[in-house]
């Protein structure tokens, strides 16, 4: 899993017909003091989160493994919306 921080939507008109109603957003990983790094993943968006909303995202073969993405060609998930980080020093 990775944290990371939504920045933005991806609209395809187009595309397979098996990721027609899934919404794709810009995800930017985040490091533990939720700075923004400069690598990204598009994900579909399982749980409703908004651009600015901290979340997980899971990738490879476990993305698809939610209700929404079984068996469809999906290789990144936002599976939760992070409210808080407890990290000891």
């Amino acid at each position: 899993m990775v944290l990371g921080k939504v920045v933005g939507t991806v609209w395809a008109t187009r595309k397979d017909e098996e990721l027609v109603g899934m919404k794709l957003q810009i995800v930017k990983h985040l490091d533990l003091q939720y700075r923004v790094k400069d690598t990204f993943v598009v994900a579909v968006d399982t749980v409703q989160a908004g651009v600015g909303d901290v979340v997980l995202v899971c990738s490879g073969s476990s993305a698809r493994q939610t209700a929404q993405t079984k068996n469809k060609p999906v290789d990144a998930v936002i599976m939760a919306v992070v409210d808080k980080l407890d990290v000891a020093d």
